[in-house]
């Protein structure tokens, strides 16, 4: 029977605290000490508070609202401008909540978590809170007129809980307040529906659902045209399969008639926009399809695809407008465009122009318009906020660029394929200067993912642009299976006991770059987060020769504990259950921390992780980094206090110093070998 040494890594106790300081303490000796890194660290907070950076905005109410961080507010303001203002580049900005304010005038390091609008009256918002950047948050209703919170408004204490306007008095509220109140992963097990003045424990009650389940959650989509709204109530009953309900008016709740692997992407013309997850009767998984909503709650199911995906391609998302749908889809990993309109004689489908071959990112969809507000950005190009009315045109409209922050003309990006075992063609795009000499000495990082049908697309590099491939460095995104790139098929290739499909892709990849000279083993990095974390771990354990350095960033290391710690139960649809005998072989076979062997030589590792993460349990990561060096190997270990899982909306200050410690290890690692 296996017995784990490192199991009271997993608890905060003063021990496990006292590691962790210790830990902390070389790796500061070893990476902040280097005469580099306070020069990388400014370098990335300039970038982080660079005023020039655009913007992203939602509109509400005539309003466009923007949550800002800068050096005189690192935790943040939220704030408004108006289009005319905004598009004229005029800073008349006025500043409606104040985040550091707040977290002075408390006494806590409070982390925005969200902030989600009545759609009927804008300016009543509920803030999710968050002290410590974890995925728990309080929640408080705001007033934006009056800058104030709401007296006698909606509030929560913290907890993990999904919260949604019904109307200006009115919330569906799924709520953890105590563990009974909880799934077996944490989430929310029961939605109500919460009215203004009720106290919580009186509010009526829509659906509770087992324990095993993984969450419950329900939302409104108004109609634009005035018409009776969808009250959806969506019962996870795992991470991939859901049940979806229609709410009824008297409160009462009617099952929908749709498979247990779908999305719904809204109401447009009366026609519920659909994606398939899964094979529905002969329409292939992957397919956008329209299904009449009053014909559907009659059992009357008469699917109408509206975009069938290429091998190649994939549904990345879709935003219903007033009379149109936006659709996001990827084409090799590239986005592109389409806009749907119903007609008389079914739907009309137009491709809008995009700049380049690279990713758009769906910002905002205006209530009652046709209007999309897109970001578009690729490894060199700098992110663009685009506005496209629908109405109008079908050609983007630039409202605002971020200017250039390396040398891009000096660059070149190409995609590439490597061949997996199994002879699939795995895409993967490669960034290098255009001069680099083709010796097989170049210092190559190379980033992956793969899962949660999550794709990797073309993104600007940024900072990393200046400090990495400006000093002669490469850069490689991988695209393997586990990801979306190529819709739900792709993704299920390396589902729970196909795992290994993943890593075997990305090995391929690492194998691929050495055989074409653009780099050799001692100066190829990998680095990867959460289930990226995983991705990197199995790698170097499987294939400790090929790799020069490992970034590990908040991952998941102990397959067979993981549903165990915080948030694992969830994820057995992705990765299967250990207590199924199955799949315990399968995970066993790959699980990175069992793997580390006496006898093998690792590359030199970085891991990292927050103890406020209560997604991804810190224990994964310091039993990791615990065992490489029980075994002698160069490890180091970086554990934040706050931040949580994302490391997002934190001190900018320490997101930038976290970003040059990674670098720093990696210019140690891959650059400055001999």
């Amino acid at each position: 029977m296996h017995t784990d040494p490192y199991l009271w890594l997993e608890d905060d106790s003063a021990a496990t605290r006292a590691w962790c300081a210790e830990q902390q303490a070389r790796t500061a000796a070893e990476l902040d000490a280097d005469p580099r890194f306070a020069a990388l660290a400014d370098e990335v907070l300039e970038h982080l508070r660079d005023d020039e950076r655009v913007p992203f905005v939602e509109a509400h109410a005539g309003w466009w609202h923007h949550f800002l961080q800068s050096p005189a507010h690192p935790r943040g303001v939220y704030r408004r401008i108006r289009p005319d203002d905004y598009r004229a580049n005029r800073d008349a900005w006025e500043v409606l909540f104040d985040l550091d304010a707040l977290a002075a005038a408390e006494g806590v390091d409070w982390h925005l978590a969200g902030i989600d609008h009545c759609t009927e009256r804008p300016a009543r918002c509920l803030l999710s809170l968050s002290a410590d950047g974890g995925d728990a948050a309080c929640l408080r209703e705001y007033d934006l007129d009056a800058r104030a919170f709401v007296a006698e408004g909606f509030q929560l204490p913290p907890g993990k809980h999904s919260v949604t306007w019904r109307d200006p008095d009115s919330l569906y509220a799924a709520v953890v307040l105590s563990e009974a109140d909880a799934t077996a992963s944490g989430y929310p097990r029961e939605v109500k529906l919460w009215q203004r003045g009720q106290p919580f424990a009186q509010a009526h009650s829509l659906l509770k659902a087992e324990h095993r389940a993984l969450a419950v959650s329900a939302w409104r989509m108004l109609n634009p045209d005035g018409g009776e709204p969808v009250d959806i109530i969506e019962e996870a009953l795992s991470f991939y399969r859901t049940r979806y309900w229609r709410v009824l008016p008297d409160l009462s709740r009617q099952a929908l008639p749709l498979p247990p692997k779908v999305d719904i992407d809204g109401v447009v013309a009366g026609q519920l926009i659909v994606r398939l997850n899964q094979a529905w009767g002969d329409l292939d998984a992957g397919v956008l399809l329209a299904l009449d909503w009053q014909a559907l709650c009659t059992g009357d199911i008469d699917p109408l695809p509206l975009f069938t995906p290429g091998p190649r391609q994939s549904v990345d998302g879709a935003l219903a407008g007033r009379s149109c749908l936006f659709v996001h889809v990827l084409d090799e990993g590239v986005s592109q465009l389409w806009v749907y309109t119903p007609t008389a004689d079914g739907w009309q489908a137009q491709r809008a122009p995009l700049p380049g071959q690279g990713q758009l990112e769906m910002v905002d969809q205006p209530w009652q318009s046709n209007v999309l507000l897109f970001g578009y950005d690729d490894f060199l190009t700098p992110s663009t906020l685009y506005w496209l009315d629908a109405d109008a045109s079908l050609t983007p409209q630039a409202l605002r660029g971020q200017p250039p922050r390396f040398a891009a003309e000096q660059m070149h990006a190409q995609l590439r394929h490597a061949i997996a075992p199994d002879g699939e063609r795995i895409p993967y795009f490669v960034v290098a200067r255009r001069d680099a000499p083709h010796d097989g000495q170049r210092p190559t990082l190379l980033y992956g993912y793969g899962g949660f049908a999550v794709p990797m697309t073309p993104f600007y590099l940024g900072a990393l642009g200046r400090q990495w491939l400006e000093q002669g460095g490469v850069f490689v995104l991988s695209c393997i299976r586990g990801g979306g790139e190529f819709g739900p098929d792709w993704h299920e290739a390396a589902l729970a006991e196909r795992r290994q499909v993943a890593f075997d892709d990305f090995l391929a990849i690492a194998r691929q770059l050495i055989a074409d000279g653009v780099t050799c083993p001692a100066r190829l990095g990998i680095q990867g987060g959460s289930n990226g974390g995983l991705l990197v771990a199995a790698a170097m354990t499987q294939a400790p020769e090929l790799f020069g350095a490992v970034v590990c960033e908040v991952p998941l290391t102990d397959m067979l504990r993981y549903t165990e710690l915080s948030a694992g139960p969830s994820w057995i649809d992705e990765y299967g259950d250990p207590a199924d005998p199955e799949h315990h072989a399968a995970l066993a076979a790959y699980s990175p921390y069992q793997h580390l062997q006496a006898g093998v030589r690792y590359p030199a590792t970085l891991v990292t992780t927050s103890s406020s993460d209560d997604r991804v349990h810190p224990g994964h990561a310091r039993k990791f980094t615990a065992r490489l060096g029980e075994l002698g190997q160069p490890v180091l270990l970086y554990q934040s206090d706050a931040g949580g899982h994302s490391g997002q909306g934190g001190d900018m200050r320490q997101l930038a110093a976290e970003v040059a410690r990674v670098t720093v290890f990696l210019y140690q690692q891959l650059m400055d070998a001999a």
